[in-house]
């Protein structure tokens, strides 16, 4: 990790997760934009806390302001938001997938194009915008980050098509990855989820103005009703006249990202109409069915194994206790502590309940495990604080491939599912036991029978290596043989 990722990053020590990816809102329509739109990135602090920006519209001209660290303390403030007037505003929180961490590469991206402002907020990873990008430069492209989204505004600026949705249209016929992106221009907002739905868009109703955010929460938190989810592939156009719908790309099978109901969207959203809180609870009574073990209680990982792990203890009919509590108050610009005091990080955010555990034997859920290096730390301090057994239980499939998506994953080579097979896994932890969900188990969690379809209904390329899209900036990347991975369901 980059010290200047250490500074802003909300955990200072490697917390085991896959970090979120970015997080985008919307408001066409309603006075004070812009402070509507703070509050929705409020909402949406857990899907990016690197950076977070604002360009709001006034009608005569675009106003924005980008910072970097927490919404709080950069948008909380009276003096920004006043500098940020208009009824129309978009916004976004980050944490960079690709693109180093600056300034520069703090979203929404603003350019002055021949038909405008344009400004544009992308929550994803484009598979071949490095192709792209060299394209470009070699035309006299003259780029201003290194940011992936600024593709697009290229894109646009160089399209030869003559209106400026024509033109944003057939830039995104030239992507391939995952986007959901909200623009705004001097005639209104454009929004569009890609073609798979990789990435979430949900569209809500405040009064008369139109909220789009990458989940529903963010509508909960302006008071906006939920209208319905972006379909995938579907670009709407926000304007004076309304809202008007179109479908620019050829139909093809979605694949929504499975991994936002396991991990990154927050427990009370709506996830393309199932709420993430009980399909968490529904993986957990799956995860008990499937790996069961004689144990006192049930104990979560918090705050994301807590779902799961409520779940598992309705399904296995065994306790749930707070075996371990968590501080919320572990800054942003903590100082890293030298080397003596480091191995004792995991403290800080996690602590055992000695009361609670002492000589019990526990069942511990976790959400997923990346690297092993926390589940090795949580294992040691339940054992200390007096755990007689520690079975720890993961509430997804094992994490064996890389994210290009959208999702920041460590190289396959730092994956532990992905070097290590069950029996080494568990004895790495040092538990008396570990077992994973399986992919079957996951999608009938989430309502559907892996082994009744033919093709998956997610993307679940972080489990099975199974990429939906050509990662044309990768091809390094092994593509999986696409029977056998068809096989391996069925069987």
């Amino acid at each position: 990790m980059s010290q200047s990722l250490a500074n802003y990053s909300t955990n200072p020590f490697d917390d085991d997760k896959l970090r979120e990816e970015c997080g985008v809102f919307g408001v066409y329509g309603a006075e004070g934009a812009a402070a509507i739109s703070a509050l929705g990135l409020h909402a949406l602090q857990h899907r990016g806390q690197e950076a977070a920006g604002i360009t709001s519209f006034d009608g005569k001209g675009f106003h924005t302001h980008r910072a970097m660290g927490h919404v709080a303390g950069n948008f909380d403030r009276q003096d920004v938001i006043e500098h940020l007037p208009g009824s129309t505003a978009i916004g976004h929180v980050r944490y960079s997938t690709t693109g180093e961490v600056s300034l520069r590469n703090v979203q929404p991206l603003f350019a002055e194009l021949a038909s405008g402002g344009f400004a544009v907020a992308h929550n994803g990873n484009l598979t071949n915008a490095g192709t792209l990008r060299r394209e470009l430069v070699r035309q006299g492209s003259i780029f201003q980050s290194t940011s992936d989204t600024e593709t697009i505004i290229h894109l646009v600026a160089t399209s030869s098509y003559r209106t400026l949705l024509d033109r944003f249209i057939d830039a995104l016929r030239k992507i391939q990855g995952a986007y959901s992106l909200i623009c705004l221009t001097s005639e209104g907002m454009i929004a569009v989820r890609d073609p798979l739905g990789i990435r979430p868009l949900v569209l809500g109703r405040l009064n008369d103005a139109y909220i789009v955010a990458s989940e529903t929460c963010a509508l909960d938190i302006v008071g906006a009703t939920f209208l319905r989810s972006l379909e995938p592939g579907e670009l709407v156009v926000i304007s004076e006249r309304g809202l008007e719908s179109h479908k620019p790309f050829q139909q093809t099978r979605a694949r929504p990202c499975i991994f936002e109901h396991v991990y990154f969207a927050r427990p009370d959203s709506i996830f393309d109409g199932l709420s993430v809180y009980e399909i968490r609870k529904r993986i957990g009574a799956q995860l008990a069915i499937e790996s069961g073990v004689e144990a006192d209680m049930v104990v979560p990982v918090p705050d994301s194994g807590t779902p799961a792990a409520i779940g598992y203890a309705q399904a296995s009919g065994l306790p749930f206790e707070l075996g371990i509590i968590r501080s919320h108050y572990i800054g942003r610009t903590f100082i890293q502590p030298g080397d003596h005091i480091r191995h004792l990080g995991v403290k800080l955010k996690h602590n055992a309940n000695r009361a609670q555990i002492e000589g019990k034997r526990l069942v511990l859920i976790d959400d997923s495990i990346v690297r092993g290096t926390t589940s090795v730390k949580i294992v040691q301090m339940l054992r200390d604080a007096g755990a007689a057994e520690v079975h720890m239980r993961i509430a997804s499939p094992p994490t064996r491939h890389s994210c290009f998506y959208g999702v920041d994953t460590p190289e396959r080579s730092k994956l532990l599912a992905a070097q290590m097979d069950i029996e080494a896994m568990t004895k790495y932890i040092r538990a008396d036991s570990l077992a994973f969900l399986t992919i079957d188990g996951l999608y009938r969690a989430v309502g559907e029978d892996a082994r009744t379809n033919t093709a998956p209904q997610y993307c679940d390329a972080c489990f099975t290596g199974d990429y939906p899209t050509r990662l044309v900036d990768r091809e390094d990347v092994e593509q999986p043989n696409q029977l056998a991975l068809l096989a391996e369901r069925v069987i």
